[in-house]
């Protein structure tokens, strides 16, 4: 009788499951842009949770935590991860918008309640059907001491400072008009001529 029991909870779990994935398609289709269901969203957690090796959980930070090492951390973060994440961990971001899952908020509880190891096991191998690539590797993004040192900036996120948020701004990949920009300010405050709007070049005959 329990056996029975048992086998019509999960087929009735199972049912559930294929009605809510039915609608949500039937609904959004297999757009980006929708909004995950809190099903998906409860799922994609749980599958995060069951991709970490057991072991990861455990491992210790080697990196000693410093003024020097958070900022390392942070301008590494502007470079490589902002872009999706954005400088204040929101995810709230152009390409962050467009990715399905959203990238979560960094400065959340289901992510600062993450271990050490555990947020380094997902910035060293990424999370499978998301966004999220793996950075660990050769050439890759540094080594596993710029993996540590980003996971003493992620605890650090909720606490982020205006003067820190915009010093990483400087540091954000850039797009052509805006290295254009620069590169023009740099020539100018290097002291290269500068070719006047509208000049027209004059030949003697």
């Amino acid at each position: 009788m329990n056996g029975r029991k048992l086998f019509l909870a999960a087929t009735a779990i199972v049912l559930v499951a294929v009605i809510l994935f039915a609608r949500w398609i039937l609904h959004d289709g297999l757009s980006a842009k929708a909004t995950p269901s809190w099903v998906e969203t409860l799922v994609a957690r749980k599958s995060r949770h069951l991709s970490i090796p057991s072991g990861a959980k455990e491992q210790k930070n080697p990196v000693a935590d410093s003024v020097e090492v958070q900022r390392d951390a942070r301008l590494h973060f502007a470079d490589h991860c902002a872009v999706c994440h954005g400088n204040d961990g929101s995810g709230d971001t152009m390409m962050g918008h467009g990715l399905y899952p959203k990238p979560p908020d960094l400065r959340g509880a289901h992510t600062q309640k993450l271990s050490d190891g555990e947020l380094f096991w997902i910035i060293e191998n990424g999370v499978r059907f998301t966004g999220m690539p793996a950075f660990g590797g050769a050439g890759a993004h540094g080594g596993q001491d710029d993996s540590w040192k980003l996971v003493h900036f992620i605890r650090h996120l909720p606490q982020l400072t205006v003067e820190e948020r915009m010093e990483m701004e400087r540091y954000n990949p850039k797009g052509p008009e805006e290295m254009e920009e620069q590169k023009q300010e740099d020539e100018f405050f290097n002291g290269a001529p500068q070719q006047p709007s509208g000049a027209v070049e004059h030949h003697h005959h």
